[in-house]
């Protein structure tokens, strides 16, 4: 990796790492420039502006969860297994993001703020919602899951499991919260066999 793209990766990283903390729209480049110890016109040149930083910090951070979570799964034999590896590792990845998850806290902030950032997060959030009804497809081309089932109402009732957790474990602090988020988990696949 050249110097350019190692720095970057760096900048990127820590830009990640800020907007958990402070949202997409706290992230600056001049902020981050302070961070990373680069000057802002060294930075600016990357980025060229703060609606890119923003972009790229988001497809940056998809690459992380992709790379943690989608891809393992992936590698998981189809059908059920699939679905249990995503599950698994999804719970580990919110489990250790730590401050917090950049898409959920994105979420928040741009869901009624149109332009080209929210058109990215909303195009994200869409493509997990496919690959999970994707996998869910072919638990069901396996003969696992009941050919009745709807894979995109399963990715949403995940979604919303992990939304969940994600509120129960972060924001209330719950020690139930991975307890509870197992047993909805199982519950959908067993609502889905029947």
């Amino acid at each position: 990796m050249s110097k350019g793209a190692s720095t970057r990766q760096a900048v990127l990283d820590q830009a990640v790492e800020v907007a958990s903390r402070v949202g997409l729209a706290g992230l600056t480049i001049g902020s981050l420039a302070n961070q990373v110890e680069l000057s802002k016109s060294g930075l600016f040149a990357h980025f060229k502006s703060k609606e890119q930083l923003q972009i790229q910090v988001l497809q940056h951070a998809r690459e992380s969860f992709t790379d943690q979570v989608v891809r393992p799964a992936v590698a998981a034999q189809r059908g059920e297994p699939r679905l249990r590896t995503l599950f698994e590792r999804w719970l580990v990845m919110a489990r250790e993001s730590a401050p917090g998850c950049l898409f959920v806290s994105a979420a928040t902030e741009f869901d009624d703020q149109p332009g080209s950032v929210r058109d990215q997060l909303v195009r994200d959030h869409k493509d997990l919602m496919e690959s999970i009804a994707q996998m869910f497809r072919a638990a069901v081309s396996e003969g696992q899951l009941s050919e009745q089932a709807d894979p995109e109402q399963f990715a949403h009732d995940l979604y919303a499991v992990m939304l969940g957790y994600f509120h129960a474990l972060r924001l209330i602090q719950d020690p139930a919260a991975e307890r509870r988020t197992r047993r909805a988990f199982e519950n959908l696949l067993s609502q889905a066999k029947s």
